[in-house]
């Protein structure tokens, strides 16, 4: 079966499978109309995929780091040899990031496959010193079994591709829940796994129920989280109750500060980067300014005027700023500005 943004399907490597649950249609937050459709995957469909997951894991764990390797540089290989100009529209018209910074994120994955498949190959354990005559001591690091991994939006394939190849370096199957705005463009990038054993890879659309039944379940051993803190501390929280190791990336509130030494047309220039990249939905943005007060009227002149001079739009045409995700999103936005400017605040553009 073929990869379709309009039939709904979830991914069990090397197959494409019809989803049965309940349709969401997507919509491009540029223009507002239907990209396609998803549903979630039922529960006897996350059944199937664990079961599939645990038996093609149980094979794994058992290759050499070598050939684990191998398997990565062929994944390297297969995204190296790929068109994704489909791939990186859609998620230009799911979430809305600028057409460059879409391929760019899809087509540069290979060397984390590269890198994980090496750094495998020579991190096999340690020994320690002795601590008794005629003893040695040692660690050997064993795999934990069927990882679960929790995607978010804004990054979708770039930090997927981070924690899926080094689960599968370690000797893990993967299972991958891709956030509901970017559901599209995850699942199209799947076949760069299709050279890998049947099952080792899955790719289970849904929204906190999906992620909910994969953390509960007793056959997911590990958990790899990347969204908002609220989000990940539910995670860690479910995580703990299990005692399941979990690896949380969560969101920040990021300061950067202007100082009277700053070159101030550079320090404007980077600040507008760091402010306004991807729309200012980057956990690592700028959120919080801190600016002495000798340069702060000069600062904030030069800094109004090149975020003026971005060319906001729709992602696939010459833009630099897309939309955000979704109305949901814009909403939240503006309720911001607005409390704000209700406080004391001063907009100096937009607003």
């Amino acid at each position: 079966m073929q990869f379709s943004p309009d039939r709904p399907v979830y991914f069990v490597n090397p197959d494409y499978r019809p989803t049965t649950g309940a349709q969401k249609p997507v919509i491009d937050p540029a223009t507002l109309e239907t990209v396609g459709t998803i549903a979630a995957a039922s529960d006897g469909e996350i059944d199937a995929a664990l079961t599939t997951a645990t038996a093609a894991q149980a094979a794994w764990k058992k290759l050499d780091a070598k050939s684990r390797a191998k398997h990565l540089h062929a994944v390297a290989n297969a995204i190296e040899a790929a068109d994704f100009t489909r791939c990186a529209e859609l998620m230009v018209r799911e979430m809305g990031k600028p057409y460059p910074e879409a391929i760019g994120e899809i087509a540069n994955c290979a060397p984390i496959f590269r890198y994980y498949a090496e750094m495998a190959r020579d991190e096999a354990g340690k020994v320690a010193g002795m601590t008794q005559a005629g003893s040695f001591q040692y660690a050997r690091y064993e795999p934990y079994g069927v990882s679960v991994h929790i995607m978010p939006y804004n990054f979708p394939i770039l930090l997927m591709c981070w924690t899926v190849a080094a689960s599968l370096a370690a000797g893990n199957a993967c299972v991958i829940k891709p956030a509901e705005a970017t559901t599209l463009s995850t699942l199209d990038y799947m076949t760069v796994f299709r050279s890998l054993p049947e099952g080792l890879v899955s790719c289970l659309p849904g929204g906190a129920a999906t992620a909910q039944a994969l953390i509960g379940s007793d056959r997911t051993h590990t958990v790899a989280f990347t969204g908002s803190v609220a989000a990940g501390k539910a995670v860690a929280v479910a995580c703990a109750e299990r005692m399941k190791p979990c690896v949380i990336e969560a969101g920040g509130s990021d300061p950067l500060i202007i100082s009277q030494h700053a070159p101030l047309d550079v320090a404007a220039a980077g600040s507008v980067t760091a402010a306004f990249h991807l729309t200012g939905q980057v956990c690592t943005s700028a959120e919080r300014f801190f600016v002495v007060d000798a340069v702060h009227d000069r600062f904030v002149d030069l800094f109004a005027a090149k975020t003026r001079a971005l060319r906001i739009g729709n992602g696939l045409d010459r833009t630099e700023i897309g939309p955000l995700v979704s109305e949901a999103a814009r909403a939240k936005v503006m309720r911001l500005v607005d409390d704000a400017v209700r406080n004391g605040a001063k907009a100096v553009t937009g607003g």
